[in-house]
């Protein structure tokens, strides 16, 4: 199955992202981006004639109220970690995955971004992409990045995957990659015949990180939270073994897992000591595509 969906890529802003797709988080009115450029404005009005007004950040994306999830130090760390590209084989699956299915669509929103690792790369696939995570610290991350690299195109901004701050039906793709799949709200944005990525933990992912740490390691269960009510068009797995360099890359990596809050000190100590480690990662690429 082939490039469902298929446009042209254009040139777009950030001004014309918002004026096409999202919507009021407060209200559900529409969105224009005020005449010096610096906030995103709601075409409603209050019973006190106002508007619902919503800034940009000096580091570029928009932000929308609602924030939470990763720490800077957290940030600093996965940041550390991506950009090395120990994850990057199966990153490009992904890339590849979404190519094939979605390549030159015109709207892809990445839910749960976080710094925008993958953001960026799948962005390459779409007329406009925006990145949503409820961490301020990642969604700055990924906006410098973006504006270093000259993607007027791509679009950061705080929002929970939960609750999405666009129109219904106005996504071609969603992409969901080790974040919570929020089934009900991504069938909602999306348009009919959208596509949904869902990437998780393959069954083998960091292994050899786990057994560096436990005496007992068992395979990754399949997440609970697949899509029940879409159709599955496909399923890959991407699965490579990488060398991690060094305790900081190696501490970036296990601060990035749930194993980091749930690991015994003494056990922690044992995966400190080492100056490089061998694992798996493995990567499952779920794809759905929400009913015509």
């Amino acid at each position: 199955m082939q490039n469902v969906i298929g446009r042209s890529k254009t040139v777009i802003d950030r001004k014309s992202i918002i004026e096409k797709i999202f919507a009021c988080p407060v209200c559900g009115c529409e969105m224009t981006v005020t005449e010096d450029g610096k906030s995103a404005l709601c075409l409603g009005r209050n019973p006190k004639g106002k508007s619902h007004c919503f800034d940009f950040s000096a580091d570029g994306y928009l932000s929308l109220g609602q924030t939470g999830g990763d720490s800077k130090e957290a940030v600093r760390a996965r940041t550390l970690f991506l950009e090395k590209d120990y994850y990057r084989p199966a990153a490009l699956a992904v890339a590849d995955a979404v190519k094939r299915y979605a390549g030159g669509c015109r709207t892809l929103i990445d839910a749960g971004c976080g710094e925008g690792y993958y953001t960026s790369l799948l962005s390459q696939q779409a007329e406009m992409t925006v990145g949503f995570d409820l961490s301020r610290f990642a969604c700055a991350h990924g906006a410098k990045k973006a504006r270093r690299e000259g993607k007027n195109d791509l679009l950061y901004a705080t929002a929970s995957v939960f609750e999405l701050p666009l129109r219904s039906g106005c996504a071609d793709a969603v992409t969901n990659i080790f974040a919570p799949c929020a089934e009900e709200e991504y069938c909602r944005v999306l348009c009919d015949g959208g596509l949904l990525f869902v990437v998780g933990a393959g069954r083998d992912h960091l292994m050899g990180l786990k057994r560096a740490i436990y005496d007992q390691t068992y395979e990754n269960a399949e997440r609970a939270d697949l899509p029940k009510t879409m159709k599955q068009v496909d399923r890959t797995v991407s699965t490579h073994t990488v060398s991690v360099e060094g305790r900081e890359d190696i501490a970036a990596l296990f601060s990035m897992t749930p194993y980091y809050w749930r690991t015994r000190e003494s056990d922690k100590e044992k995966l400190m000591r080492l100056e490089r480690l061998e694992t798996e990662i493995s990567f499952e690429i779920n794809i759905y595509q929400k009913s015509k």
